[in-house]
């Protein structure tokens, strides 16, 4: 009966009846179409009535104290506007929206296709999640008495992620949603006894179908795993292609470092040989001097204090190549410990990307053997179809093999009770006994 999902309570507020009323057809449209798609056991289209319903439930509960926009000619009223603003929150939703447009020409008809097209993606718990998150942005078209901005709206959308479970192949390019009618049949939602005696039936459908959900659900999650170690493992080769550039770049340094030592080198030789020679030939003339003006002793005095002065400055500059060498020596030894470095990590990060490899190649094993698993699954499905079909037809023979017997007896018993009439008329009115005995036989 509707009394299970109704709230007729009049000291109630009316609005909270209505939230109430649709949260509880919700859940019956949404558990009853998950059950019965999974008793289905096939891909859903547009004609499958639990499905239509579903979308007729879904589009009361959006228009559930949706505000009226004055037009240019008349009021509307109409959910696709917080549907059309999914795309602002959630931009895998953008295509949806873009192609909704030039297929249909009303509001109404671009809501509906949405919520088909949302279903089979498997988001439409993740679009409404986004908006009813938003209640800022929901407030300009729905009152705040309105079920998307209360609890309910959030119940509704938990119970959404169980359709995830379900697929669904829907066409509404050819479908004529602008005009259509939804109406609630109440009629579905009301339990019949064969669907209880399905129930155990459905139980086991349900779980073989989980088990298959769940190995795609780790499979899905396997790829993205194999993808984002991908990118690492190409991340990876492009920093140790980077860092080998840049060791050929530092020993190329380190060469031309080599080279400009070994020159400042020669050119350090070339100078102390000039200025040993210089000196000699000071020396040669500060004595040729010395006995060309020996008479002269300030003479003598002031050609020596020039020869020390330039002995002074010749040793100046010979220290000053010594500490340059120095320099530049020391330069060396810090260039070939930053070589040293980078060899060490390089080495490091290959290491690295061996492991990574291996991993990948684990997880290469896993998915296949995952693969495999589901194979097996579904050839015991097909198996466990098989069998169910075939008792199914045992069950039928049985039927009509009794429903013959019973015929049969039926017959036997008719027969029996014309002979016992037959010897009701004849016997004679002194034997009472037989009589009776007839009479018991025929009755």
């Amino acid at each position: 009966m509707l009394d299970s999902f109704l709230v007729l309570s009049a000291t109630k507020d009316p609005t909270a009846v209505e939230r109430a009323n649709l949260l509880n057809m919700a859940k019956l449209s949404i558990k009853g179409l998950i059950e019965s798609a999974l008793s289905f056991g096939r891909t859903l289209d547009s004609d499958y009535p639990p499905l239509q319903q579903f979308f007729v439930v879904m589009e009361h509960c959006l228009k559930h104290g949706l505000k009226v926009r004055k037009s240019f000619l008349s009021y509307n009223k109409t959910i696709w506007g917080p549907l059309e603003l999914v795309e602002k929150l959630y931009p895998e939703a953008e295509e949806i929206g873009a192609s909704l447009v030039l297929l249909f020409r009303t509001p109404l008809g671009r809501a509906r296709a949405w919520l088909r097209l949302a279903l089979m993606q498997k988001k439409m718990a993740d679009y409404l999640r986004c908006l009813i998150i938003q209640r800022d942005l929901l407030s300009e078209f729905y009152e705040y008495h309105a079920l998307m901005m209360e609890e309910e709206g959030a119940v509704i959308v938990g119970l959404l992620v169980g359709l995830n479970v379900i697929d669904a192949n829907l066409c509404v390019k050819g479908e004529d949603l602008d005009s259509q009618v939804g109406v609630i049949d109440f009629s579905m939602y009301l339990k019949n006894e064969e669907d209880i005696g399905n129930k155990e039936r459905n139980v086991q459908i349900a779980a073989i179908l989980d088990q298959k959900n769940y190995v795609e659900e780790l499979n899905r999650q396997l790829n993205s795993t194999v993808s984002s170690l991908h990118s690492r493992v190409d991340s990876l080769e492009k920093s140790n292609t980077k860092l080998i550039e840049e060791l050929a770049i530092a020993k190329n340094n380190i060469i031309k470092l080599q080279e400009e030592n070994h020159q400042l080198r020669s050119e350090n030789k070339l100078i102390l040989m000039k200025t040993q020679q210089h000196l000699e030939v000071t020396k040669v003339d500060v004595e040729t001097e010395l006995q060309t003006y020996k008479h002269s002793r300030q003479g003598l005095d002031e050609m020596y204090n020039e020869a020390r002065r330039q002995l002074r400055d010749e040793s100046q500059l010979r220290q000053d190549v010594e500490n340059e060498l120095a320099v530049q020596v020391s330069m060396k030894h810090e260039i070939e410990l930053a070589m040293k470095l980078l060899e060490k990590d390089i080495h490091e990060k290959q290491d690295t990307l061996i492991g990574l490899r291996q991993q990948l190649e684990e997880v290469k094993a896993i998915n296949i053997e995952m693969y495999q698993k589901l194979q097996g699954s579904e050839d015991g499905l097909k198996e466990k179809n098989e069998i169910i079909a075939r008792l199914e037809e045992k069950t039928n023979k049985i039927t009509a093999a009794m429903r013959q017997l019973e015929q049969s007896d039926n017959d036997l018993l008719t027969q029996t009770r014309t002979i016992a009439m037959s010897l009701v008329k004849y016997a004679s009115s002194d034997t009472q006994d037989q009589y009776k005995l007839v009479k018991d036989i025929s009755f």
